[in-house]
């Protein structure tokens, strides 16, 4: 059967057809369906609906519905497996949806099956959150979306229209489990593949990523600062933008701290800094060469390796945070950040529970504890002086003497220990030393939200060491 409806016949022959004493799963998919468009403005048509010979399925066919503000749906098939109230999934093919609003774009898919959905009818026109609607597992083959954005500045107090920028997005496959409007319990995307105009802060480009994973996403119906992360995985990612060209290899963050341990890694960050020097303006691309320059060698390539380690336990009315942090920057430097800070929480909060949420140090009490930083010369400081007595028309020997005075003289304003750092970073120019080391003893009994609110108070109330090697 073929039919045409408008809204208002489409809601009447819903009326009608729910008065008898029973309908075929056919005639109450085609009911559902009128039903679910009934209150948009606009015309639906739908081709052939019909149940399987043998009774399990019911599908309706070559579905158009065509909004008075000009969105548009189609989808090729709507197929509902098992028991009509309770399905076993859900299969939509060939799905398109065009917007014609204030920001056009465009979502297809080639195929999408939903499993042991909460309902048999999934709100098309208003994918992909869905009211209260939960399913236990979702999987898209062949999902692309496109939008236009409008793009306007302001001239002399008024808003001017300078055309539009697309973006654009294609994912080869997507599975995701325990869907709710609220949580989503795992997430799993394949070959994706993206390209933007006016991107923020990276410009015109586009990007490619093997694979991202997360699991234990909640707080969806929420502000973003309550939602949590219990883990996101990412691989094999390459950007290249008018301001960023870069790979990536993994990203990895355990964000469930529950367990009392938690971190990210990140594992070969490839900055290609002589492509983006090349699309940078002409008139930045010297100063640009220099620091490329003095980070690389001369080999325009820059990788980096992070490791962020944090645990936490609870020791009688104590709770101790503690965390290892390293960021290796090629052959340039790398950085150490080693920690171990007793504390006092706030009253009345259960320690796991606060601790695993917690994501300032503002409302708890410091009791002490201690603060060990290294920074290691992997080249970048032996280059530094060439590069930088150049720039200043001097030689080595003369910008390193003022680099030793001016070290001298920060620390006669600022303290000894401040001048003791800048010290340490000529010998390290002058190759005496290979290392940095800081080291902090910070004060009992202090609340961080007073030191957050007055942060000249630290030098006053730490004890600092500082040392080479």
């Amino acid at each position: 059967m073929s039919t045409t409806l408008t809204r208002g016949a489409a809601l009447a022959a819903l009326l009608t057809g729910l008065s008898g004493p029973a309908l075929a799963d056919a005639e109450r998919l085609e009911a559902d369906l009128r039903a679910l468009f009934a209150e948009t403005p606009g015309e639906l048509t739908i081709g052939e609906v019909s149940d399987s010979l043998l009774g399990g399925s019911t599908t309706a066919e070559d579905l158009v519905f065509v909004g008075d503000n000009g969105d548009r749906l189609r989808l090729a098939r709507y197929t509902v497996e098992g028991d009509y109230e309770r399905p076993d999934e859900v299969v939509m093919e060939g799905l398109r949806l065009e917007a014609r609003d204030d920001e056009p774009g465009v979502i297809t898919a080639e195929r999408l099956v939903v499993g042991e959905p909460s309902r048999p009818l999934l709100a098309l026109h208003d994918l992909p959150l869905d009211g209260e609607f939960a399913a236990a597992e979702l999987s898209i083959d062949g999902l692309t979306m496109s939008r236009e954005t409008p793009r306007t500045r302001v001239e002399g107090g008024k808003e001017v229209f300078l055309g539009t920028a697309t973006g654009r997005l294609a994912i080869e496959h997507l599975y995701a489990t325990e869907l709710s409007r609220q949580a989503i319990g795992s997430l799993e995307m394949t070959g994706i593949r993206g390209s933007g105009e006016r991107l923020e802060d990276i410009g015109d480009g586009h990007f490619s990523l093997a694979a991202i994973s997360l699991a234990g996403l909640s707080g969806l119906d929420r502000e973003q600062e309550e939602r949590s992360l219990e883990r996101l995985e990412l691989s094999d990612l390459s950007i290249e933008a008018e301001r960023l060209v870069a790979t990536l290899e993994r990203l990895r963050l355990d964000g469930d701290m529950t367990d009392g341990a938690g971190g990210m890694w990140l594992e070969a960050l490839e900055l290609d800094l002589a492509r983006m020097i090349e699309l940078a303006p002409e008139d930045q691309q010297t100063q640009l060469r220099m620091a490329s320059n003095v980070l690389t060698g001369g080999s325009g390539r820059l990788t980096v390796d992070a490791a962020f380690d944090g645990e936490w336990e609870t020791v009688g009315p104590k709770s101790l945070l503690t965390g290892e942090s390293q960021i290796t920057a090629g052959d340039a430097f790398r950085w150490t950040i080693d920690t171990e800070l007793p504390v006092r929480l706030p009253e009345g909060v259960e320690p796991s529970t606060y601790l695993a949420e917690m994501d300032s140090l503002e409302d708890v009490t410091l009791l002490g504890g201690e603060i060990e930083t290294t920074l290691t010369e992997l080249g970048l400081f032996g280059r530094m002086p060439a590069v930088m007595a150049a720039s200043r028309g001097v030689s080595e020997a003369d910008f390193l003497a003022q680099a030793r005075t001016q070290a001298k003289g920060f620390g006669t304003m600022l303290g000894a220990e401040f001048g003791a750092i800048l010290d340490g970073v000529v010998d390290m120019m002058e190759g005496k030393a290979s290392e940095l080391v800081i080291h902090l003893s910070l004060p009992a009994e202090t609340g961080m939200d007073k030191l957050a609110d007055d942060p000249l108070l630290l030098p006053s109330k730490l004890s600092m060491r500082v040392e080479t090697r």
